[in-house]
């Protein structure tokens, strides 16, 4: 009776909701059939031989099409030695020549102004006073003396001085000059006074100057590096 029994055991088929043993334990059907499921999606997500991130890699090793800038730059060609040579010389002789006609004009004594000369440290004071004359020609003969002493400055100083070609230094070496010159003419010569408004208008001669010609010719005499 025993014996048929265990052999009606052996004979009963399987659930269908259970695998056969492994291991000495069974899975559901359905747990196999959800973990085939997780690794057929995988291998969708991924494609075959396919490892993830490699469509970016891709992407940042495409080269850049837009154009890179040049390591140096285009330098303009100088002017050949000699005939920098020849420039500069001049423009020394021209500022020499310049001085010496500024020394005259502005440091000679006019002992018949003594009663009128007086300092003036008001910016727009003189203007003012010049501009008031009933003499349209005596106001045009002061602003524009003034503006004129100034013009050579613009024009020589980018010549002789590389290194002072922009315009702010030129400015700037001019304002200096014609400052020293004003204190010494309050100082040591006779009916002339320190007047800053004749500061200012050499200053704007020395602007009209380097806008007209000293701009160019310094480019001309000196190369520069141009930045590509």
């Amino acid at each position: 009776m025993f014996t048929k029994a265990a052999r009606l055991v052996k004979a009963r088929p399987t659930a269908p909701g259970s695998t056969a043993k492994k291991g000495g334990a069974t899975k559901p059907a359905g747990a196999v059939r959800k973990s085939a499921a997780k690794k057929g999606t995988a291998g969708k997500a991924t494609g075959p031989g396919k490892a993830p991130g490699k469509a970016a890699a891709k992407a940042s090793t495409k080269p850049s099409t837009k154009p890179t800038a040049k390591p140096g730059g285009v330098e303009r060609r100088p002017l050949p030695l000699p005939l920098r040579l020849l420039a500069m010389t001049c423009a020394f002789v021209a500022m020499v020549a310049f001085a010496v006609v500024l020394a005259q004009l502005t440091l000679d004594p006019s002992p018949a102004s003594v009663s009128i000369a007086h300092t003036n440290l008001h910016p727009g004071a003189t203007l003012r006073i010049y501009l008031d004359q009933p003499a349209f020609r005596d106001a045009v003969k002061q602003i524009g003396g003034n503006v004129l002493l100034g013009v050579p400055f613009g024009i020589l100083v980018p010549v002789l001085a590389p290194g002072a070609r922009g315009v702010l230094r030129v400015l700037l070496l001019t304002a200096i000059v014609m400052l020293l010159v004003e204190m010494a003419q309050g100082a040591l010569v006779a009916g002339r006074a320190f007047d800053v408004d004749d500061v200012i208008l050499n200053t704007t001669g020395a602007l009209v100057g380097w806008l007209l010609l000293g701009r160019r010719l310094g480019r001309a005499v000196h190369a520069r590096k141009r930045k590509v």
